[in-house]
């Protein structure tokens, strides 16, 4: 989804934007891992924060004390870990997560209200301050740190998901981790973005929020979320120029550059899902309203119906249907069609206002690609939105039943 004027650095990191600086260790939060689990992020300068954050009623620690630090509006690093979330851990889960920002701090000789704390991995935990610290303490920071902080945050991820966008005058670029209980209103994600633009924070904080609900806030995985979530974007203006705020003249290619990124780090979250195999894409059109076309196609990626008939090449496309009459979203199912992408991009129609002859050899085949793609148009307006999903396979309920053993 290339912008215009927007390079895509699909190699690109956090530290892609000039200033940022970022290093990990490997410090065994859980002993039974043997990879990098702490990571580090830093900026030259103080930067404009905005932030995103879980829904849970019951936040992690580390995530509480970040909101108290993110009030002003203002930070200067992360210290991010994996393996342990930190949440349910009551006053000692605080302090630890207190103690985490002032070890940071020190490192860096910045205030320890500067530093957002993450952490994610098996809740009802604690985390090892005693061999976290030291870790901390042993962490090297560079320009090139970017994969490794990228790395450190991976719990169930196979692989490192980054990216970067560049313009003329400035660039974005981002981290993040998450492929298991994941699902709209934010999931058991941590997502790092940095930026050398110079922002304005109530302008930085209304881009972010509407990327994250056109890219994280329309993923699922598993319909669950989690204590620790957050998608938190650092501008610390060394690009120069005048803050780009509403009416800036590159305040759209801002927000688009923030968009694509988002957009960009959600759909990898999807195609490394815990045990999937393919990927699925639910476009709505012809809506009553965008959030009704945000409801239908949310309510296609999330159904078990849909996700298990995907895995299984199984074109029954009633399970489709039966989702979006489920969503909430207006329907009229004399106005509803219903298609199914090709593999050389064209579309089968399997359902308008009444079912639609098809070849179901030809509609398997479309079962078959990593990438599935629905299309519906619900035939009551102009509202439309996109949504991704993945399959749900027996890989997933092993992940999860022996997560913690």
């Amino acid at each position: 989804m290339s912008e215009p004027n927007l390079e895509l650095l699909p190699e690109g990191t956090v530290c892609t934007p000039q200033g940022f600086s970022a290093g990990a260790v490997h410090a065994a939060v859980r002993t039974d891992w043997d990879k990098l689990d702490v990571g580090l992020l830093s900026s030259e300068a103080p930067c404009i924060a905005a932030a995103v954050t879980t829904r849970n009623r019951v936040p992690g620690a580390s995530l509480v004390i970040s909101r108290q630090h993110l009030s002003s509006g203002r930070a200067q690093a992360v210290i991010a870990n994996a393996g342990c979330a930190n949440a349910s851990t009551g006053k000692r889960g605080l302090e630890d997560a207190i103690r985490l920002a002032q070890a940071a701090g020190e490192k860096l000789a910045i205030d320890p209200h500067l530093v957002v704390v993450a952490s994610t991995g098996v809740i009802g935990t604690y985390l090892p301050m005693e061999r976290i610290l030291p870790g901390i303490e042993k962490i090297a920071l560079s320009a090139g740190g970017g994969m490794d902080l990228a790395r450190a945050i991976m719990t169930t991820d196979t692989r490192p998901k980054h990216v970067a966008v560049r313009s003329a005058g400035w660039s974005i670029g981002g981290v993040v981790k998450g492929v298991g209980m994941i699902h709209p209103n934010m999931a058991t994600m941590l997502c790092f973005i940095t930026t050398d633009a110079s922002v304005r924070q109530p302008f930085l904080q209304q881009a972010l929020k509407a990327a994250v609900d056109d890219s994280f806030n329309m993923i699922d995985v598993d319909s669950d979320t989690s204590p620790d979530d957050i998608a938190l974007v650092l501008a610390n203006g060394l690009a120069g120029g005048e803050p780009i705020d509403e009416g800036h003249a590159e305040s759209q290619a801002f927000a688009a550059g923030l968009k694509q990124v988002c957009v960009y780090l959600a759909k990898a979250m999807v195609a490394d899902a815990e045990g999937a195999t393919k990927t699925i894409e639910a476009q709505v059109g012809g809506a009553a309203s965008d959030d009704d076309a945000r409801r239908a196609a949310r309510a296609i990626i999330s159904s078990l119906g849909v996700k298990t008939a995907v895995y299984g090449k199984d074109p029954n496309w009633g399970r489709v249907l039966s989702a979006i009459g489920n969503s909430g979203a207006e329907v009229q199912e004399a106005r509803v069609k219903l298609f199914i992408g090709t593999p050389n991009g064209g579309e089968i129609c399997l359902f308008e206002g009444v079912p639609q002859k098809f070849d179901a050899a030809q509609a398997k085949g479309c079962l078959e690609p990593a990438s599935v793609r629905f299309r519906i148009d619900l035939g009551l307006g102009d509202g439309a939105a996109t949504a991704w999903g993945s399959d749900l396979t027996e890989d997933y309920v092993r992940l999860n039943s022996e997560y913690t053993t």
